[in-house]
């Protein structure tokens, strides 16, 4: 108190809250209008008024002593006690039955109601300016501008997600699959056209082997395809590629998720409300709620008034509104006040002794739900108007509003949007999408295996007989039709020892050294040293 006081002393000092009349350099030249305030000034002196005013906390709220006397506080009365000391007039309270800014079924009910029947002098609350308010009421000079804000329940995660999914949207991830799912049967198809269009030895590939190769490559493991015509190499370098930059960036962007990640809210502008179907809730009677009616910007979000996903309500004090918003609701309000109703539930939270990193249980989405200007009300054809509002100027421009506005709030963010944590330690939620790979891997596994058991236990298959002359021919060819010489071996004949056989052992001299010649499993043909020390290699 003591500093309002010292602030308002030096204003007076510096000659803003007194015009100099008996100047006689300047008697002369007093204009007309500096004539009509002093008249203005010496009529109101002494003069009772009466003047509304509303709960709306730290802006304006009224309590009522033991004598049952109403007693008004707040920034406008701060400013009103400026007023009365400057202007020394005396005034009473008049409060609406309803705590309505505008709306009730009888003018009583509201500020703009009181004012615009004249059953008060003036309203010491700010009052948006909005279109309908001007036709009925007078505004005195913009004191600050009103910013309504969205407050909710803190969530888990971001809604960039937490896991493995994390580093892509939902549509890269959609696109991903439908990659997959659709490059094996492309390989296939146009394999089919070219063995129609040419004619060679290289046979079209098969939908199961087309979609194995696409989802090992996927995955980084070898396949045992060799294809060898330009147009099936070109398809597999192609896919490839796609899988080492898809890598590429997946990887990279779930290192800076994991460290560098901004933590985002599933709500941030009025249109989310309406998208994703949230509730929420302000207060019954205010400018948020005849905004909403009105306002062709923000007319989209009545109808989720019609359906019953925002209502609004009369609650006093303003943490009874932190049950809804905790039970998922989505509050809007000014910020000013979500700032001191953020602030004293984690000064509760702190005397209660509760952690640290639990005490920020609601944040403020990062976009405005509406921006209007606000200021004191007269009614239409008020004197008060032109006495009052150079002495608000005054006010405004010496920065007394903001002060008052903020003076008990610290000067850092009240749980900004992203806490800062230090602890980056990964949890379960980030890894949970492993967990479900896991258990639907061990589900698919399981249901192939049961699959396999009633095909072959209770469903007969028609195995057509191998043909026993077609085999013989095919072990008496030394060298498989599709063999080619280029590509790596088989990578199950890495560990495949060869088997010899004295039917297939052959004894030959070449180069006069001995060798046994033999046929290995691809059906080539192998050559081992006899009686020299590399023969020991061959064991």
């Amino acid at each position: 108190m003591a500093g309002i006081e010292l602030i308002i002393s030096s204003i007076c000092n510096a000659t803003i809250c007194n015009a100099v009349y008996d100047n006689p350099l300047t008697d002369g030249h007093v204009s007309q209008k500096q004539t009509e305030t002093l008249l203005l000034a010496n009529e109101i002196n002494g003069k009772h008024l009466k003047i509304g005013t509303y709960n709306n906390f730290p802006l304006s709220w009224i309590e009522r002593d033991e004598n049952g006397t109403v007693q008004a506080y707040g920034v406008a009365f701060k400013i009103i006690d400026i007023l009365q000391q400057k202007f020394n007039f005396t005034y009473e309270i008049v409060i609406p039955h309803r705590n309505f800014e505008i709306g009730g079924s009888k003018p009583e009910d509201s500020l703009i109601g009181l004012t615009n029947t004249s059953k008060v002098d003036m309203i010491a609350a700010f009052i948006p300016r909005l279109v309908r308010f001007r036709k009925l009421v007078t505004f005195s000079r913009d004191l600050d501008e009103g910013v309504w804000m969205m407050m909710l329940r803190r969530p888990k995660e971001s809604a960039a997600g937490s896991g493995l999914l994390a580093p892509f949207n939902n549509f890269v991830w959609y696109v991903t699959l439908a990659s997959v799912l659709c490059y094996g049967p492309c390989i296939c198809f146009l394999t089919h056209v070219r063995s129609k269009l040419i004619k060679n030895e290289e046979r079209p590939l098969r939908l199961s082997p087309s979609f194995w190769f696409v989802y090992s490559a996927f995955i980084k493991q070898s396949t045992n395809l060799a294809p060898e015509a330009n147009t099936t190499r070109v398809l597999f370098a192609t896919w490839w590629l796609f899988i080492i930059l898809l890598s590429a960036f997946y990887t990279a962007n779930l290192t800076a998720f994991l460290t560098l990640s901004k933590f985002t809210l599933d709500i941030e502008t009025p249109e989310d409300l309406y998208k994703k179907n949230y509730r929420w809730v302000s207060v019954e009677g205010g400018s948020v709620q005849y905004t909403v009616k009105t306002d062709e910007d923000l007319y989209y979000l009545n109808k989720m008034v019609t359906s019953g996903r925002a209502e609004f309500r009369t609650l006093s004090p303003d943490q009874e509104y932190l049950p809804i918003v905790k039970a998922g609701a989505v509050l809007v309000k000014e910020m000013i006040s979500l700032e001191h109703l953020m602030y004293g539930d984690y000064l509760t939270k702190t005397r209660e002794g509760v952690e640290e990193a639990k005490r920020c249980t609601y944040v403020v989405a990062p976009k405005p739900f509406m921006k209007k200007p606000r200021a004191f009300v007269y009614p239409v054809g008020s004197k008060l108007k032109s006495l009052f509002d150079p002495t608000l100027a005054y006010i405004l421009q010496s920065g007394i509003i903001d002060y008052l506005e903020h003076k008990d709030l610290p000067s850092t963010t009240i749980c900004p949007l992203d806490l800062q944590s230090k602890d980056r330690q990964l949890t379960n939620s980030h890894l949970m999408m492993t967990y479900y790979i896991m258990c639907v891997g061990l589900a698919s596994g399981l249901a192939v295996f049961v699959v396999e058991i009633l095909v072959k236990r209770y469903i007969n298959i028609k195995i057509k007989p191998i043909d026993k002359v077609k085999l013989k021919k095919f072990k008496r060819s030394k060298r498989s039709p599709r063999y080619d010489d280029s590509g790596p071996p088989p990578y199950e004949s890495l560990f495949v020892k060869p088997k010899f056989k004295d039917s297939e052992k052959r004894w030959k001299m070449i180069n006069g050294r001995e060798y046994y010649v033999y046929e290995d499993a691809r059906g080539g043909t192998r050559l081992v040293p006899v009686r020299t020390p590399s023969a020991f290699l061959y064991r």
